[in-house]
């Protein structure tokens, strides 16, 4: 990774993981998304990473018409970069989780590099009286749930958007997720710079430990060299240390309700916005610069948003 003094902030404003009943912030309805994405992106998020939501249940919804609903107003809203989800959510097939970056061709999506136990089960230890009959179902399947990304999987995806020249934002949640990466820069079907998004503390998943951070970051250093940007997420009450981790070695940070619920020790986040004005506040005072979008296009090679479909 060269270095830089422009570190980009991604904000994941919804996700899949998190249900209403664990947060009356977390964002549901397609205004509330607006909200979240462009109040985000005034704060200093140059990439919005987006899933949607059924807004009378906010379950998980991962039709085109669901994300129809608030895309071109985020797009009018902000020149921040729309990165769209293809992990989806629990059950949903492949051709179910592409779907929506294939009609909507953005800039970017995500992309998981592998398969893994994605459990949330033990959320139930927490979370008792739930406002929805699906949430606690959900939780309660992921403990014998695999969150399925074979080499097909991933194949059809990158099939599927190639002409789209649509860029990735590769989701790795262990070790062996770098090595299939590498795989598939090797036969061709992906290209540098490689936007790896590492994923610590999901139960299934590599810790947040700084070792294990650190195990990630050289891992990466040997097998892109200079062929990637790093970035980092950190599950739930981690998120800020694992992104501080990042930052103080100049390297890129995800924030989001799709990611932690928190705004501090046993304090919920209020939006969106406030975990980005920390990562800001973080990245500042460690002497780096927030990236705008354009830089984030140019840091990532992207295509620009006048060439998507949304």
């Amino acid at each position: 990774m060269a270095p830089t003094r422009k570190i980009i902030i991604t904000c994941a404003v919804t996700g899949a993981i998190h249900t209403p009943s664990m947060s009356p912030y977390l964002p549901i309805t397609p205004q509330e998304i607006i909200d979240a994405a462009l109040g985000a992106a005034e704060e200093g998020a140059s990439i919005i990473h987006l899933h949607a939501r059924k807004p009378d249940t906010g379950e998980p919804d991962q039709s085109p018409e669901a994300f129809s609903r608030f895309l071109p107003q985020i797009k009018q809203g902000t020149p921040a970069v729309i990165n769209l989800t293809t992990g989806g959510g629990p059950g949903m097939s492949k051709e179910e989780r592409v779907r929506p970056a294939a009609v909507f061709k953005p800039e970017v999506a995500s992309l998981n590099m592998g398969s893994v136990n994605f459990a949330l089960h033990r959320m139930l230890e927490r979370y008792t009286e739930f406002k929805h009959s699906w949430e606690k179902p959900a939780l309660e399947r992921s403990e014998d749930g695999v969150f399925r990304n074979s080499f097909a999987d991933i194949e059809y995806v990158l099939q599927t958007l190639k002409d789209s020249e649509t860029r990735f934002e590769f989701e790795c949640y262990d070790i062996g997720h770098l090595y299939n990466l590498r795989h598939f820069l090797d036969i061709g079907l992906v290209s540098p710079p490689l936007f790896i998004q590492s994923c610590f503390g999901i139960l299934g998943g590599i810790g947040t430990d700084p070792e294990d951070i650190m195990m990630m970051k050289r891992t990466a250093d040997r097998l892109f060299g200079d062929q990637y940007l790093w970035s980092v997420l950190g599950a739930g009450s981690t998120q800020m240390r694992v992104a501080t981790t990042s930052i103080a070695l100049g390297g890129n940070v995800r924030v989001g309700l799709e990611d932690s619920l928190w705004g501090g020790p046993g304090r919920l986040a209020q939006s969106n916005a406030e975990q980005v004005r920390t990562a800001r506040t973080i990245i500042e005072a460690l002497g780096y610069d927030v990236a705008t979008p354009d830089d984030a296009r140019e840091m990532l090679r992207l295509k620009g948003a006048n060439r998507t479909e949304i």
